[in-house]
């Protein structure tokens, strides 16, 4: 997929690329015909997380038990995810806030706006009653891959993204790894949301980490002659 275009504007988040596993139109596991019930939908949601709630692990909810608390048929619950890993997977999405705009004006304002997204997110699991379901997936690898490619890769990419950019304009340093000059700005938020959940995600944070971090990927000034 080509870059976007690196000059001043804003920048959409990219299409993800999902997987056969990704629930939603982009995966295409949504099947055609009837259109979905949101109010359906909001129901087999509110049933997980009560069903979370009430002790069951993940293992321990089953399309049965959803479908018996969302007062829906099983058959309503196979329309919409083959299974319940793709339905774990798209209620996860549901709850985040929705992926950032991006100003394109400059490397350092397009990371501030995606690093407040990444901020915005932390703050939502701190706060989800599905905090426990990010812990709990690791030990089912089927599921923690779906959610890393369906969920985790498109931001990442986004985030990959406006590096570029910023390389290509001369605003960074080419001479360094795009992942790890990646892992230098988003490792920050995600430290304080993951090991240090009691950690401050004040709203100056993004700026803090950008500011702090261009200091040393900014390109050296030309030796004058």
């Amino acid at each position: 997929m080509p870059d976007p275009d690196p000059g001043p504007g804003p920048v959409s988040a990219p299409g993800p690329v999902p997987g056969p596993g990704c629930p939603g139109p982009e995966g295409g596991t949504v099947r055609r015909g009837r259109p979905r019930s949101e109010a359906a939908d909001q129901a087999i949601f509110d049933a997980v997380v009560a069903l979370l709630e009430s002790g069951l692990s993940l293992a321990e909810v089953s399309i049965e038990k959803i479908a018996r608390t969302a007062g829906v048929g099983k058959a309503t619950i196979y329309r919409r995810w083959p299974g319940k890993d793709e339905l774990f997977v798209d209620l996860l999405r549901s709850v985040d806030p929705p992926d950032p705009v991006l100003p394109g004006t400059s490397v350092r304002d397009d990371l501030i706006a995606f690093l407040e997204a990444v901020r915005q997110r932390g703050l939502a699991k701190r706060a989800s009653a599905l905090n426990s379901v990010f812990s709990q997936m690791q030990l089912y690898p089927k599921l923690w891959d779906a959610y890393h490619q369906c969920v985790i890769e498109p931001r990442r990419r986004m985030g990959m993204d406006a590096i570029r950019r910023g390389m290509e304009r001369g605003e960074l340093r080419t001479d360094l790894d795009l992942e790890l000059v990646n892992d230098l700005f988003v490792g920050p938020v995600l430290l304080r949301t993951v090991l240090r959940p009691g950690a401050s995600l004040d709203p100056e944070l993004p700026e803090q980490i950008v500011d702090a971090v261009l200091t040393g990927l900014r390109p050296p000034e030309p030796v004058k002659p």
